[in-house]
């Protein structure tokens, strides 16, 4: 009876002291806006690899974050952040990687486009399987991201793409609704104060869909979520089948200042611009073929100024 009861307190010792373990544990981010190739794409991915940097910093002192967007962005840079995190982390810690902009995939191997030398989904695996954190997120927005999977998929990692495949290679949207999922309180939809990278997840799915149907144009991304180490990605997770239960586990971020902020009425309307700029530009790309060069460049510089201006005072 009395080894039964001290076995119970040492059991709950211990589960206190891994909690209070778990408290301590830092998040790493490291955040890759690649090359856009075009004006309106250089602005798109630095912004929001911008916006991530904000929103990452401001859930927690525990957040540890490299971001890298314009000429920083270059294949040794990202090398050097993740060796240093390799060096830097701890098991009990996470990991969460995010990659912006434009991919490509032959048939054989995926590259991310770079300042210089792209980087291939085999290198940053390889990368990845030196960092020593048993919880790891990998969320690859760019186009051809489906094409990546199979290199980063592995047993305690959630791989997320904006593509089912490295065939869908057209420019993605799923980047700017996983943004929005982290600034819109409205993606925390258990309400526990934290977004995990399955609620993240469902919503940029939803809002990407959401995109195609109001543009009444064919989908040309599918995103979809991998977290059992195996399989070709999900695209309607949920735990209850399996797909996705480490996904719900997951924390992200915390909820912040700057999410509570976005809830006021003068944030949203400003999103909702941003959000409706965005869409014209699309729309604009969309119809070049069919306007003057003169006149398709006059639009588009006019959209690129607004847009800078509206994301100043969203940032204010």
């Amino acid at each position: 009876m009395a080894a039964e009861k001290k076995m119970g307190c040492g059991m709950r010792f211990l589960a206190i002291f891994l909690a209070a373990a778990g408290l301590h544990a830092a998040t790493f981010y490291v955040t890759v806006a690649g090359l856009g190739g075009e004006p309106d794409y250089e602005q798109r991915f630095a912004s929001q690899a911008q916006e991530i940097d904000k929103l990452v910093r401001a859930g927690g002192p525990d957040a540890k974050v490299t971001t890298l967007y314009g000429p920083q962005a270059t294949k040794a840079n990202l090398q050097n952040a993740l060796a240093q995190v390799a060096r830097d982390a701890k098991p009990a810690d996470a990991f969460v990687l995010m990659l912006i902009g434009h991919g490509g995939f032959d048939g054989y191997e995926y590259k991310m486009n770079l300042s210089g030398p792209d980087i291939s989904g085999v290198e940053l695996a390889t990368l990845l399987d030196r960092i020593p954190c048993t919880r790891q997120l990998v969320v690859n927005m760019t186009s051809a991201s489906g094409g990546s999977r199979a290199a980063l998929e592995k047993p305690n990692r959630v791989v997320i793409t904006a593509t089912k495949s490295g065939s869908e290679k057209n420019a993605t949207v799923f980047a700017r609704y996983w943004v929005e999922a982290l600034r819109d309180p409205a993606a925390d939809t258990d309400k526990n104060e934290t977004v995990s990278a399955l609620e993240a997840f469902t919503y940029a799915d939803q809002k990407t869909a959401q995109f195609y149907e109001t543009q009444k144009r064919l989908a040309t991304e599918h995103p979809t979520l991998e977290d059992t180490g195996q399989g070709d990605g999900a695209r309607k997770p949920s735990p209850d089948n399996g797909e996705g239960l480490q996904a719900s586990r997951f924390t992200i971020l915390r909820i912040g200042e700057a999410q509570i902020a976005a809830a006021t009425p003068e944030k949203k309307a400003l999103i909702e611009k941003r959000e409706d700029l965005e869409q014209k530009i699309d729309k604009l790309k969309y119809e070049k073929a069919a306007l003057p060069e003169d006149q398709y460049k006059k639009q588009l510089q006019d959209l690129l100024l607004e847009l800078a201006k509206t994301q100043a005072e969203i940032d204010k």
